[in-house]
């Protein structure tokens, strides 16, 4: 069978594909879940995103797919919505199937016979899409695959839900890179790739897709299989790993053994990129960090969420956040781990969320200033309504959410106030303060990868401030004036002109069979 597997072009704020492009490891494991004899293509669009209409064009016309699957997450789906139509209008009788978390957390939104969906896989992909191509090509039913939703006359059918796999068990195979078929993956001009060491979170943050995806619990790979992966991905010129997990540190030992293993095998000279909870890195930093800088760990995502308690106490994130070991009034942990990190010469990328429900302007400031003293690289965020979250039903509940584009549901455009800020303030205190947080990381970046900064040094300030001009930098225009043309410049990033409108009601033609 023939396979192609998109991710679509949009990116979030923080990863510019000026200086991050990351593949997308769902696929490529997708891909290494099928049976060999199977031709799978995996295309991140993000690698073409100024040609986008060409490139998929050219990619259906030589590989004339039998079915071709999209990874879609929420700010996604209109893209997703359209690249279907144009691969329908080149491609009538492949079927689509569509995952991602906005396929699994808001299946209603893609059951339409209209959209041209045959299939939607819910929640991890690997043994139901494995189940999926298995039945196709056997010409047998799909209407008994756990986590499968099938194609009816009047729409998408949910089957029996699927629980989540034992990837202990060895049920999930490695990733098949070879698959992929567009190049160009870097994190600041390095060669980058992503691996997967465990999955799954115990903590319940209120704003969190994952909890909501397959539940609180951890599940982790074998310690050799993982090293295998990093092996394969440096063997096909990865210089940078992004560890991917949704919570590494839940296990410290682990970790730890994680890192002792790579430095055995002779991998710590790539460099390493990881999500953490400051807890868990403030009650081990002796000795953890340490050993993740012998390892090669260089960034390290903090999940800081928020410095005022109120606002942890609304994100539910209160107890990730807490010194281990201590009572619940004993404090944020978030100082401890950031110490532990920069002593030993690794750089925080601080996760925070500012424009919560009762957040004023002091408080959004308080995180900022925080940011400003503490923070490498900044990730801040404004609180995002995504489908099935605990906060999007306490926004709605108080009639918080002013935006509902989701299209705008990139983390980084304010979609909801706060019951003091309307949601234009709040995204101008992280624009306004951001920009400059970005542009004091280059010393850091020129000292690393002082060819590739130099060179691109012009392109990176240019997206930085982009919407900025010399007189708004000189305090001689409005800074209002030019956060208008950022927001004006953003909505145009959005935009792909050239590609059809999504297919209407009964525009897939007769003959078309499932």
């Amino acid at each position: 069978m023939r396979i192609l597997l998109f991710s679509m072009p949009d990116s979030f704020e923080h990863t510019p594909p000026v200086a991050i492009r990351m593949p997308n490891g769902a696929l490529t494991s997708l891909a290494g879940n099928v049976g060999a004899h199977h031709d799978v293509a995996v295309a991140d669009l993000l690698l073409v995103r100024s040609r986008v209409r060409a490139e998929v064009e050219r990619l259906v016309r030589e590989r004339r797919p039998d079915l071709v699957g999209l990874s879609v997450m929420t700010f996604q789906r209109s893209t997703a919505r359209r690249l279907i139509s144009l691969v329908r209008a080149l491609e009538p009788d492949a079927r689509i199937v569509v995952g991602g978390y906005d396929a699994s957390l808001a299946p209603q939104e893609w059951v339409d016979p209209a959209l041209g969906v045959d299939y939607l896989v819910q929640g991890e992909g690997e043994l139901t899409f494995r189940e999926l191509v298995t039945a196709l090509e056997r010409g047998a039913p799909t209407d008994t695959i756990h986590g499968l939703w099938t194609r009816t006359p009047d729409g998408l059918r949910p089957n029996t839900p699927r629980g989540v796999a034992r990837i202990e068990d060895d049920v999930i195979a490695p990733p098949r890179r070879s698959a992929r078929v567009l190049a160009g993956y870097t994190f600041m001009g390095r060669p980058v790739d992503v691996v997967e060491t465990s999955r799954g979170c115990t903590f319940d943050c209120s704003f969190c897709s994952i909890i909501e995806m397959r539940g609180r619990n951890f599940h982790r790979f074998p310690i050799e299989r993982v090293i295998d992966d990093i092996r394969d991905a440096r063997d096909r010129g990865a210089r940078v790993v992004f560890i991917v997990d949704d919570n590494v540190t839940l296990d410290v030992p682990r970790f730890s053994t994680l890192c002792r293993a790579i430095i055995d095998a002779g991998l710590h000279g790539l460099d390493y990129l990881v999500q953490a909870m400051t807890s868990s890195i403030a009650a081990h930093g002796d000795t953890l960090a340490p050993l993740m800088r012998r390892a090669g760990f260089r960034y390290v995502f903090l999940g800081i969420e928020n410095v005022v308690d109120r606002d942890l106490e609304f994100l539910n994130a209160s107890a990730k956040n807490r010194s281990r070991g201590a009572a619940p009034a004993a404090g944020n942990a978030t100082m401890a781990a950031v110490d532990a990190i920069h002593r030993n010469r690794m750089l925080v990328v601080g996760g925070l969320i500012v424009g919560n429900p009762d957040d004023t302007r002091e408080s959004v400031e308080t995180n900022l200033a925080f940011a400003r003293r503490h923070v490498d690289w900044p990730y801040i965020q404004h609180p995002t309504p995504y489908p099935g979250t605990p906060m999007t039903a306490d926004f709605v509940a108080r009639g918080l959410v002013v935006n509902p584009r989701v299209d705008e549901y990139d983390g980084t455009t304010a979609v909801t106030r706060s019951e003091g800020l309307d949601v234009e303030e709040i995204e101008f205190l992280r624009w306004k303060a951001e920009r400059w947080m970005k542009a004091r990381h280059m010393p850091r970046a020129f000292a690393h990868d002082p060819v590739w900064v130099a060179r691109n040094a012009p392109r990176l300030f240019a997206h930085t401030f982009r919407g900025s001009t010399w007189r708004s930098l000189m305090g001689l225009e409005d800074e209002r004036t030019a956060f208008g043309r950022y927001r004006s410049i953003r909505a145009k990033e959005r935009e792909y002109l050239d590609w059809p409108d999504p297919v209407p009601a009964g525009g897939r033609g007769e003959g078309h069979r499932v």
